[in-house]
């Protein structure tokens, strides 16, 4: 159970960083982005969405700025755009696929 609790996690942090590359420049609402996560990981939950993003941001791949309502909203941060776009290493715990193009 663990492998697959693990491949989750890490494939959910992939698909955060692609769908945050694919907003840039703008900021992303969590509840938009979890609507998003929730389409490719159903029963995902805004606790789990967080806890990857809080990943993400202890890495300085994502940006979070917490607003005073509750609300998070997440950017890649220069790192992060470099990951998703495949210009630098990934390191373990982002299930980011090979490259096999160009």
């Amino acid at each position: 159970m663990d492998d697959v609790e693990k491949v989750r996690r890490e494939s959910m942090r992939w698909n955060i960083l692609n769908v945050l590359n694919k907003n840039r420049p703008h900021l992303m609402s969590e509840v938009f982005l979890l609507d998003i996560i929730r389409a490719i990981f159903p029963g995902a939950t805004l606790v789990e969405l967080r806890r990857e993003l809080d990943y993400l941001e202890e890495r300085n791949l994502v940006k979070l700025s917490k607003k005073p309502t509750g609300q998070w909203f997440a950017e890649l941060s220069r790192y992060g755009i470099d990951i998703a776009e495949y210009t630098v290493e990934c390191h373990p715990g982002i299930a980011r696929p090979e490259k096999y193009w160009g």
